[in-house]
């Protein structure tokens, strides 16, 4: 068989991946389990009424906020279409945002403008195969 430069078959030249880590991964793995978590709780307190359910809940516009009560508004803003009680998921909500810090790398806006995905969603969306 013939090998191109490289050594690789067919002539392509093997590139070396390197990887490099900008965020703390245990952070991220933090926000994309919160992110996890409120996704799977909202299902709970909509129950099937998807029509119905915040486009977003905003990991970093919460964690913006200066106090832990505006961000309990902000939270139940979001959630007035919800017939359930939503106490329960917004205090519960609060201590899980105390352990997260702010990421402003991730926040950009999809290039559709849509603000439907997180951040964490939207950049894996975007990101290239």
């Amino acid at each position: 068989r013939a090998r191109g430069p490289g050594g690789s078959p067919g002539g392509l030249q093997k590139r070396h991946a390197r990887v490099t880590v900008k965020y703390d991964r245990r952070e991220l793995q933090r926000r994309l389990d919160v992110e996890k978590w409120i996704d799977g709780r909202l299902e709970e307190l909509y129950c099937g009424r998807e029509a119905d359910m915040p486009d977003e809940v905003n990991i970093d516009e919460l964690l913006e906020l200066d106090s832990e009560e505006d961000r309990r508004r902000k939270i139940q803003g979001l959630l007035k279409s919800c017939m359930n009680p939503t106490e329960d998921f917004v205090q519960e909500l609060l201590v899980k945002l105390r352990g997260l810090h702010k990421q402003p790398g991730l926040r950009q806006p999809s290039p559709s403008g849509d603000r439907s995905l997180s951040p964490l969603q939207d950049r894996a969306r975007t990101a290239p195969p």
